[in-house]
């Protein structure tokens, strides 16, 4: 049976993704691995480079539980995939990538939303590398949600929501399309009221592993065949 790990920054996002991972992949064992001062402590200078470190730390983690793959599921930390994979001799996937890809196919204006710059940074830093790969350079206007962190690790997600939708509204009136950089920004996204498509993480990057474990499970049997 497949087993697939997630590396998560926050426990928010941990319900959503195990939900829709159980709905593309009903065969597979899903664990979950929480670091949840990543995101704090990229921002700390004296802390910011234990990141590495600690990630490596949770992929040999899961590699040694029997893991076929990990899935890293903030947009903080994309950036570690390659050499955490490296490292740690396990493929390693970013929730965020497929999303990106959409964002890049969909059109040239592209508005950026997060609720913390550490997480901001990271994701237009992304789409610039997938723009290239596809040979387009996209305009990206990028926005830090003032308040809306705050809120929401104050339990107050009906606050954190009102204050992202208000920000899509305002951004999509002059982008073909809105990215929200964090899959915990997904709630906000139901409200929103615009003309354009507004992107999260979770649906797009779940279904991208599905397709690959698909692969896998194709390769094996083909192997096995021969």
């Amino acid at each position: 049976m497949t087993r697939i790990a997630f590396l998560h920054t926050g426990a928010v996002v941990i319900p959503p993704v195990i939900e829709r991972a159980r709905a593309v992949l009903p065969d597979a064992t899903f664990v979950n691995y929480l670091d949840d001062r990543i995101v704090a402590d990229l921002g700390d200078a004296e802390r910011a480079a234990s990141v590495a470190d600690r990630l490596v730390h949770l992929a040999e983690a899961a590699r040694d539980a029997g893991a076929d793959v990990v899935m890293l599921t903030c947009s903080s930390i994309s950036a570690y995939a390659a050499p955490t994979a490296e490292r740690a001799g396990i493929p390693v996937l970013r929730i965020d990538e497929a999303m990106t890809d959409q964002a890049v196919r969909t059109g040239q204006r592209i508005a950026v939303i997060a609720t913390l710059p550490t997480t901001l940074t990271p994701t237009v830093a992304l789409l610039r590398e997938r723009a290239a790969l596809a040979g387009v350079e996209p305009a990206i206007v990028e926005e830090v949600v003032d308040g809306a962190f705050a809120a929401v690790s104050g339990g107050d997600r009906a606050l954190h929501d009102r204050l992202v939708t208000a920000a899509i509204e305002r951004l999509a009136v002059d982008a073909d399309v809105v990215v929200l950089a964090q899959a915990s920004m997904a709630s906000a996204a139901e409200s929103a009221h615009v003309a354009v498509p507004v992107l999260t993480s979770i649906e797009p990057g779940i279904a991208r592993l599905g397709e690959l474990i698909a692969v896998r499970a194709a390769t094996t049997t083909e192997g096995g065949v021969r």
